[in-house]
């Protein structure tokens, strides 16, 4: 009974991770597909502001991932100067995106990649520089 408990338990996790996993990957091949045109992931942009710096307004905004993605794809389905979160001079400076075409699934999903691509430590000096004998 106890060997059963203990490999259900690891089934129900596993599942978990992979479907996890699955959406991750799907958020990003939708990326690739309909947004990248557009958005770089990293500065500098293209035609409209990158991914990181999105990432960070709505991990600024959002108490929980849940919460940030759900406003994030409603945005991106029907897109508004008075929902948008980015900076107001992004906004003047690439103007207001199109809506996006895509299903529901499809949308929470590449919201939920682009709510990933955050990091905390991004300019914290957290990176691998080199340290420089001139700047102490």
């Amino acid at each position: 009974m106890k060997r059963t408990l203990i490999a259900l338990t690891v089934l129900v996790f596993s599942a978990q991770a992979a479907e996890g996993a699955t959406t991750a990957a799907e958020g990003k091949a939708i990326f690739e597909r309909n947004c990248s045109v557009c958005h770089s992931i990293n500065p500098p942009p293209k035609s409209a502001p990158p991914i990181m710096p999105i990432a960070a307004v709505y991990h600024r905004q959002f108490p929980d991932k849940a919460e940030g993605v759900k406003y994030m794809a409603a945005f991106m389905k029907s897109p508004a100067k008075d929902k948008s979160k980015v900076d107001p001079e992004a906004v003047n400076r690439f103007g207001l995106m199109p809506p996006m075409v895509l299903g529901d699934a499809e949308l929470d999903a590449v919201a939920g990649w682009v709510w990933d691509q955050y990091n905390l430590n991004s300019g914290k000096g957290m990176g691998t520089g080199q340290k420089n004998e001139n700047c102490q």
